[in-house]
């Protein structure tokens, strides 16, 4: 990586809100002068996007290959929730994302996740109880508690919860927020609990009274939720009170881009160009106390250059005076780190997923496109044989959750949605405790779809009468240790596969890994049953 003492263009200076040609002097990797000049290269200079909110495993990558991908978009930093590979590993699993995130030049700012499980209504392969999160508070890597789900716990003042978020604030580091839907009274307890932000939003109102109450909220745009459109608008109303986030993001769509793709939209959306990069570069800086450097003399030398302000196609990445990325080609390399996951192969044949009738009706998950709530609805069985059984021709599909921990029979639903007219699709992605989804048109294609994951030790498959594809993620099931491209290019053709089978959705796997999520509304399916995430309880499959 190249160290230069001098860079120049016409530069974008978000903090004093001005526009104008200059050179940026660096020296040992920080900002010792800035000169207006008319005498500059081409292009566009202004601070590195973060990404306010990430959970790096959903990219199915290990984070130096995260890395790699991030920086050609001019991502120089992330706020990471490990909590997925901490559902898996507990403490090891956020000690190997530490590590592994160290060999590269990304900002990567990791927090101590607070809800492991997120319920204990789930099997997860581990319990971090508020010990374990003060000692990682501890590591000043650790900057801030990690999304507190477990938002009736607050509400109600469970002593394990508050303990958590007591040790961040005893530590002086902020506590994230994860409240979808709450509001009034609640909500205000909720925050008054110390939890600052929220990324769960998904209508201007829930986001108005949030911001209100003195919230700042992570506008989030990601591989599956979607919710820049309907939040975008309110950045005029509160500049510097919001950020920009992915939450998750899955490899092919970050080869496509990152942070950059939101600011575009925006900008071109006609938002303010001061309000989006305050939002994309600041505001995330200033609230986490990053060491990201804002394109201030004295600053880290952390910045961007771009050739317009209206693709924001990002040519050149400097982090920490480095040249990180040139043209779209990281400068950096890395060696794949060695796997780690705990996972135990569950013995599945097409029997476990049959479901004898006990009504006429069932409660029916409801998959949506570009959400990760569900909805809940009431449907007729279709019944053979004293059996209920899945119906493409009503997108009536059967949903199973099989533990990954322990031996045990899954639990099975029923869900619509998803679309598929023939075969099934699985995955060892199964927010949060990570334990083995599938839905299927068939029980026996349900079974295949389910021992392809298990002989391999996690990842995400596909099965359409003999034919199994597959696409092995051998780190905590979660993430590949291979190239960030290829397990982009391989995610892509499985996508496109699930689509063939029928689907319309606009990311299958990532919907499908979220319909075990049991703190996200409505009706959820855990590996010991269907969970109403509203009333947080079990309900029955039948109903008369």
């Amino acid at each position: 990586m190249q160290s230069p003492e001098e860079i120049s263009g016409t530069i974008l200076d978000p903090i004093n809100r001005r526009q104008y040609p200059g050179r940026v002097h660096i020296r040992d990797g920080r900002i010792v002068g800035i000169e207006e000049s008319d005498d500059v290269d081409e292009g566009f200079l202004l601070p590195g996007f973060v990404d306010a909110h990430v959970h790096i495993e959903s990219s199915m990558l290990v984070p130096s290959q995260f890395a790699r991908l991030a920086v050609r978009h001019g991502t120089v930093a992330t706020v990471s929730d490990p909590h997925e590979i901490a559902n898996v590993l507990g403490v090891p699993g956020v000690e190997y994302m530490l590590a592994d995130a160290d060999r590269v030049p990304l900002v990567v700012a990791f927090g101590a996740p607070s809800c492991v499980p997120a319920t204990p209504f789930e099997s997860a392969g581990a319990v971090m109880g508020p010990e374990d999160v003060a000692r990682l508070l501890d590591d000043p890597r650790i900057g801030y508690l990690s999304e507190m789900m477990n938002y009736p716990g607050v509400v109600m003042g469970l002593p394990d919860v508050m303990a958590k978020i007591q040790a961040a604030r005893d530590r002086g580091k902020p506590v994230d927020g994860h409240c979808p839907q709450l509001t009034g009274d609640d909500l205000v307890t909720y925050i008054n609990a110390g939890i600052s932000t929220d990324h769960e939003c998904t209508t201007e109102k829930e986001a108005r009274e949030k911001l209100e109450l003195g919230m700042q909220i992570a506008i989030r745009e990601g591989s599956a939720a979607k919710n820049f459109d309907a939040l975008i608008g309110l950045l005029a109303e509160y500049p510097g009170r919001m950020m920009l986030c992915s939450d998750d993001k899955h490899p092919d769509d970050l080869v496509a881009g990152h942070i950059n793709q939101l600011v575009a939209r925006a900008v071109r959306e006609g938002l303010d160009l001061w309000d989006v990069l305050t939002a994309a570069c600041v505001t995330p800086v200033r609230h986490y106390g990053l060491d990201v450097g804002q394109m201030q003399v004295g600053d880290r030398a952390d910045l961007i250059r771009i050739a317009d302000v209206q693709d924001f196609t990002v040519s050149e990445t400097l982090i920490g005076g480095q040249r990180v990325s040139s043209n779209g080609i990281e400068q950096f390399r890395v060696d794949p780190p060695p796997a780690v996951n705990q996972f135990v192969k569950p013995a599945i044949s097409k029997g476990d997923f049959a479901v004898r009738t006990e009504g006429r009706n069932l409660q029916v998950i409801q998959a949506i496109d570009g959400a990760i709530v569900s909805g809940s609805v009431v449907r007729p069985a279709t019944v053979r044989d004293g059996m209920a059984v899945a119906d493409p021709g009503r997108d009536l599909l059967k949903v199973a959750v099989v533990n990954r921990y322990l031996a045990a029979p899954p639990a099975v639903g029923f869900i619509e949605g998803f679309g598929l007219k023939r075969g099934a699709i699985a995955s060892s992605v199964a927010h949060d405790s990570h334990n083995i989804i599938v839905v299927g048109t068939t029980d026996e294609e349900m079974a295949a779809a389910v021992d392809a994951l298990a002989s391999s030790g996690g990842g995400i498959s596909a099965v359409d009468g003999r034919e199994v594809r597959l696409l092995e993620l051998p780190v905590a099931g979660l993430m590949s240790t291979g190239d960030g491209e290829e397990v982009g290019a391989k995610y892509e053709r499985l996508d496109a596969f699930a689509k063939e089978l029928g689907s319309q959705l606009a990311a299958p796997y990532m919907t499908l890994s979220f319909m075990a999520l049991l703190v996200i509304p409505a009706l959820k399916l855990g590996d010991r049953g269907l969970f109403d995430v509203n009333r947080f309880d079990f309900v029955p499959l039948f109903v008369d």
